[in-house]
């Protein structure tokens, strides 16, 4: 049985290691606390587990980043680099500052010329980090029903293996997967998060995903 880490204890842990417990796979969560996933650790059964970012990176074959983006620098430190060392990252974070949102539009602590995902993998280099589930709210990020059928995940990494495994998830999780190449393209990915939020910040409408149409 594959053995996934997810790191966070916010919505989006809570959404995708449910998911991966729903497909079969054995979840450790990490957190800076652990003891606050108690209750969520009796309740998701015995395949799931809690440990300290530490310990869930070393747990994990492959490892979920669902921290906050201004958290996530220092998540990948307290796992330590030799711990995430040759194994897939799933990056799942978006950066987005600490500042309120401009007429729904989201403020980001990073430029165009270089993504949240490239820092983190230059942080550590010898992971195999891929950008997946960046660009739509935990809500629909496992198994979306929505009239337009499948909708479209943008992933992107250095890694070519690690982005077939993480194409396997999403096929299990019920999304069609388009691969925009190096991790370079992170930086048109990352936006994708903010004009997502922008029907939700203005008119409170978030059941909506993208979808890529080919001709």
């Amino acid at each position: 049985m594959k053995k996934l880490a997810v790191l966070g204890s916010g919505d989006v842990g809570r959404t995708l290691s449910d998911g991966l417990l729903k497909h079969g796979y054995e979840v450790m969560r990490g957190t800076r606390e652990p003891a606050k996933l108690a209750e969520w650790k009796d309740k998701a059964g015995s395949k799931a587990t809690v440990g300290t970012f530490g310990e869930a990176a070393r747990f994990g074959q492959t490892i979920v980043l669902a921290v906050k983006g201004t958290a996530a620098e220092s998540a990948i430190d307290l796992c330590g680099t030799d711990a995430l060392a040759g194994k897939t990252v799933i990056d799942t974070t978006n950066p987005i500052a600490e500042k309120p949102p401009v007429h729904g539009v989201l403020a980001f602590f990073t430029t165009l010329d270089q993504s949240l995902m490239e820092r983190l993998q230059k942080r550590a280099p010898a992971a195999h980090f891929v950008k997946a589930f960046s660009c739509v709210g935990n809500g629909l990020m496992v198994n979306p029903r929505l009239p337009g059928g499948p909708p479209t995940m943008f992933i992107c990494g250095d890694h070519a293996e690690a982005k077939v495994e993480v194409k396997t998830i999403l096929g299990q999780f019920g999304w069609e997967t388009e691969d925009l190449g190096a991790a370079e393209a992170a930086r048109a990915i990352e936006p994708l998060c903010i004009l997502w939020c922008i029907p939700g910040l203005t008119s409170n409408r978030w059941n909506h995903a993208f979808k890529l149409l080919k001709g």
